[in-house]
């Protein structure tokens, strides 16, 4: 089938590339062309505009960064992507609300919608094994879901739109929490003078392990934050939309504010574009760690 993809980042570029394997035409469009221009090699073919990457297409898969740069690439104000007898599969993380609006804007320009937020970074997106969640109806479900299957291996209907994306939002801010306490349990076993690998062996047999920390922990002890597969912005940028989703329900967000806090922090730190383990050395910094 042809398929438009918008966004070819981080994740994008390797989900891209996996459509381009399942045999389906591909069409991509980044406003960075050299980000998109890589997987010309792969067999996709490069946009020129979005408006051009739109009309190569009846389903346009977008993977962009947050909402405003959904908005700005499918809604500029002139020489817009017609969508009308289009389908819009809405992929990145934005805020249930946000959803509902674009839903809005594009069954008013005449195309279709629905959302498949992910989980998973970028070594899932390569091999295949995101987890997918959809919100649309019953028969979107169907009709997507083998191209959907390209991506992750069980797609999974949560309900309408906007609950896929809330659904999203809760996963992400459960990756805040986590990383804020392990990185906290981490800094002061270390200044306590405990070994670390005693640590983990006990949390591994603990039911309050988690395999992020795993995955999070040779970073944190080395503080090596680079090559990042979800950056510490698109965490803080998660953590203030389920805030702002969260308050007008009437949850508490006492125990989140620190966290919030931290990330803050880490961008003021210039840690923008680093893995969001840099949270460690908001944390745990290094200077008071060698000085301790």
């Amino acid at each position: 089938m042809r398929v438009t993809f918008l966004g070819t980042g981080l994740m994008g570029r390797p989900m891209a590339r996996r459509l381009v394997a399942g045999g389906h035409q591909v069409t991509v469009y980044n406003r960075t062309r050299e980000k998109a221009m890589v997987l010309e090699a792969a067999g996709a073919r490069v946009a020129e505009s979005a408006a051009q990457a739109v009309e190569a297409s009846p389903c346009v898969v977008v993977m962009l960064a947050d909402a405003a740069a959904i908005e700005a690439v499918l809604f500029p104000g002139k020489d817009e992507p017609a969508l009308a007898g289009r389908t819009l599969i809405q992929m990145a993380t934005i805020a249930p609300s946000e959803s509902k609006g674009l839903q809005k804007k594009v069954i008013e320009k005449g195309g279709d919608y629905l959302e498949a937020p992910v989980l998973g970074s970028t070594p899932e997106a390569e091999s295949g094994k995101l987890l997918i969640m959809v919100g649309g109806t019953a028969t979107q479900f169907e009709q997507h879901r083998d191209l959907l299957r390209c991506l992750g291996p069980q797609p999974l209907l949560v309900g309408e739109v906007g609950k896929a994306a809330a659904l999203k939002l809760a996963m992400n801010q459960l990756i805040a929490g986590l990383a804020t306490t392990f990185a906290l349990s981490l800094g002061f076993v270390q200044r306590q003078g405990i070994e670390v690998d005693m640590f983990m062996e006990i949390l591994r047999k603990s039911a309050l392990y988690a395999p992020m920390f795993d995955k999070k922990l040779q970073r944190m002890l080395e503080r090596q934050y680079g090559a990042a597969n979800f950056p510490s912005k698109h965490l803080h940028k998660d953590i203030e939309l389920f805030c702002r989703e969260a308050e007008p329900l009437g949850l508490d967000l006492a125990s989140l504010e620190g966290t919030r806090q931290i990330a803050a922090r880490a961008l003021a730190a210039g840690l923008a574009d680093a893995d969001y383990a840099a949270i460690f050395d908001i944390i745990s910094p290094a200077a008071a760690a060698s000085s301790g």
